[in-house]
């Protein structure tokens, strides 16, 4: 079911893609010989209007196949003989369309189940934000110099750009007047030992983390804590004892087992300062009116952003290319989001589903914008220089060059494949 699921989603944004294409292609009298969806050899077709309508074996993908698209053709019909401005709507209204899926289903998702302002829904008490001013129901617009409208895009800041323990400046809205907050965070420092309680009432541990002592004196995850300084201890005892012993810059000595032997250690911890914000902010508020609409594209721009930003932390090298997801991935991500949510009810999985849409239709919209030959982008590159210099380039070169895009592009997404396949195992 997962799989028909994710089969379903792909297809109706490629064909929401393609259609784009399609009728814009109409519009300005280019004639399109072939309007796909799949990949591969035709399962079914037939032709009217002169164009043929095909489903193809391989579920991905999907065309639209335009007369003389790139030849240097001058029939009536032909790509090549429209105007550039024609040709130039015609190939950006592919990506546009995703887009225009993109907001409309984001739209929907904020009227039926709201969206997250960057509203300050609590600040701790004797924090140095409340000190500094902060107060609940201030909606930021502004946190260390960035835009913000969303409670995402906050985070995604954080994430990209984490907390230091230098000033955080904020700007908010309070009665119509912009405020300015600015504070020293506070840090909680924590001498980190990582832990559970198993089933059987062991305290195993369950993270080592560089820098923190225990990864210095051999201890691995996975190992038993049995006595800190001589004192026995449990999976329900170890929590009481470092509250009454907390755990400073001073050795310790851990007792600890491993494959049933038993080691002794003399570890001293590792100082762990984390600035903290000292507020949190809204994850769902209703909307209603004409917010419902503002708050649709704001959670499109969102979207939009942070394709864009992880592109940059691809091309920067902060983000490996193994990170990437193809088809595959995008199959297995559907499908674990069904199954985790199917339990919610009906409701919970069309949420899911459709910010998957919005997800993945907006994505699609920016890879193909990107200046890259074999994508609408890398075409569009061209038939910009083409309106600039108000005279047609060399259609054999372009031809070539976009052909030697696709072969890439190809080459590309058998690795992102490959890749895909890897991850499941």
């Amino acid at each position: 079911m997962k799989i028909i699921i994710a089969i379903l989603l792909l297809s109706a944004i490629v064909l929401f893609h393609e259609l784009g294409h399609f009728l814009l292609a109409k519009a300005n009298h280019i004639g399109v010989t072939e309007f796909s969806l799949g990949m591969g050899p035709r399962l079914f077709s037939f032709e009217r209007g002169g164009t043929r309508y095909s489903l193809k074996l391989l579920p991905f993908g999907g065309s639209c196949a335009m007369l003389g698209e790139d030849l240097d053709d001058t029939q009536p019909g032909a790509f090549s003989a429209a105007p550039v401005w024609g040709r130039i709507a015609t190939v950006a209204a592919g990506p546009v369309f995703n887009f225009i899926l993109a907001f409309v289903l984001a739209t929907l998702i904020v009227g039926l189940y709201g969206s997250g302002p960057s509203r300050v829904s609590m600040v701790a008490e004797d924090s140095a934000a409340m000190k500094a001013g902060l107060q609940e129901g201030d909606l930021i617009t502004s946190f260390q110099g960035h835009k913000v409208d969303l409670t995402e895009e906050l985070y995604l800041y954080l994430y990209l750009n984490p907390l230091s323990e230098e000033q955080v400046s904020l700007k908010v809205r309070r009665d119509g007047q912009t405020v300015d907050i600015v504070y020293e965070p506070d840090v909680n420092i924590r001498y980190l030992m990582g832990y559970y309680k198993d089933e059987e009432n062991a305290a195993l541990v369950s993270s080592v983390i560089p820098g923190m002592g225990m990864e210095d004196a051999g201890i691995k995850a996975g190992d038993l804590i049995t006595a800190i300084n001589g004192t026995a201890v449990t999976g329900d005892t170890l929590d009481a004892y470092l509250s009454e012993n907390p755990l400073s810059e001073e050795p310790v000595t851990i007792t600890y087992e491993r494959d049933g032997l038993s080691y002794e250690v003399s570890v001293t911890p590792g100082e762990d300062r984390i600035p903290i914000l000292g507020f949190s902010t809204v994850w769902n508020e209703k909307q209603s009116g004409l917010s419902i609409f503002k708050y649709g594209f704001l959670e499109l721009k969102y979207t939009v952003k942070s394709t864009i930003l992880g592109l940059k932390e691809l091309f920067t090298g902060k983000l490996s290319v193994k990170e990437m997801s193809g088809p595959v991935g995008v199959v297995n991500v559907v499908g674990e989001t069904y199954e985790n949510s199917k339990s919610e009810g009906a409701f919970v999985v069309l949420l899911n589903m459709m910010n998957l849409v919005v997800l993945l239709s907006a994505n699609l919209g920016v890879m193909n914008l990107l200046p890259i030959p074999g994508l609408d982008g890398g075409r569009l590159i061209f038939l910009l220089i083409e309106a600039i210099r108000r005279k047609p380039g060399n259609r054999e070169l372009e031809g070539m060059i976009n052909v030697a895009g696709v072969m890439l592009l190809l080459g590309f997404m058998v690795f992102i494949l490959y890749n895909d396949i890897a991850k499941l195992f």
